[in-house]
């Protein structure tokens, strides 16, 4: 499925909790799936909202490669990024329990950035954060580890699973310092449409605890009532004008 760069640029624009609480009113998904849990954390959270397509792959260090065996390189990871969507987010799931050597560094990261990736995700760890962080290229791992041991891929493109999320291939993937969210290819359109009405909606009740004046329970309480009824009417009104991304 194809989806804009414009509609990309939206996405992007927004926090992840708020793209969560967007593709919530679709009801497309149970409420409990389709996120990575705590274990996979941002490890630069002043860096903008990162958002693009799953390049996924198996990664192991706590054992040398096996002589015969067929592995993955960096070469095979960029080489397919033609066949995404959109920009990359390289996705890995560290097999080894619990992760023995960092999944990426500086040359890994600098390789995938100057292909076009925008972010990196392992439910393994990471190192040579300063000078990933000097790249403007945003990491989110399960940890830090110093040493990359005997890293070596396995499988690539199929599918992944990272801090408890199931991962495909070319899935649209959006994350900030929050953690990570999947976004369903075919409401991404309209999520990113949907996101600005959704924020404003929220402002109903922020406007009123920030704004002067005294606060009571009972004028919270119509607050919060006026927000509610507006996402009501709003969550009603996504299924029905969902429409195929373009």
């Amino acid at each position: 499925m194809s989806i804009s760069r414009e509609t990309l640029g939206k996405l992007a624009s927004y926090d992840t909790p708020t793209i969560c609480n967007v593709i919530e009113l679709f009801d497309v998904r149970p409420r409990h799936v389709g996120f990575m849990d705590s274990r996979i954390r941002a490890n630069f959270p002043e860096m903008p909202p990162m958002v693009g397509f799953a390049s996924t792959a198996a990664f192991r260090s706590g054992a040398p490669p096996a002589r015969g065996d067929a592995y993955g390189t960096i070469n095979d990871q960029v080489r397919r990024f033609d066949e995404l969507p959109g920009p990359a987010v390289m996705v890995f799931q560290d097999i080894d329990d619990p992760p023995v050597g960092a999944t990426f560094g500086e040359i890994m990261c600098s390789v995938y950035q100057a292909f076009g990736s925008v972010g990196l995700i392992t439910s393994g760890g990471g190192r040579d954060l300063l000078q990933v962080r000097a790249l403007g290229y945003p990491v989110f791992t399960g940890g830090t580890i110093c040493a990359h041991a005997w890293c070596h891929l396995m499988h690539l493109g199929l599918p992944v699973r990272v801090g408890g999320m199931v991962v495909n291939q070319g899935d649209l993937l959006h994350g900030d310092a929050n953690g990570v969210t999947g976004i369903p290819l075919e409401i991404a359109s309209d999520t990113a449409d949907v996101a600005e009405e959704y924020v404003a909606a929220e402002k109903i009740v922020l406007d009123y605890v920030r704004g002067p004046g005294e606060k009571s329970v009972a004028g919270l309480a119509a607050a919060r009532e006026e927000l509610i009824a507006v996402l009501q009417k709003l969550g009603q009104r996504v299924k029905k004008t969902a429409r195929p991304p373009r």
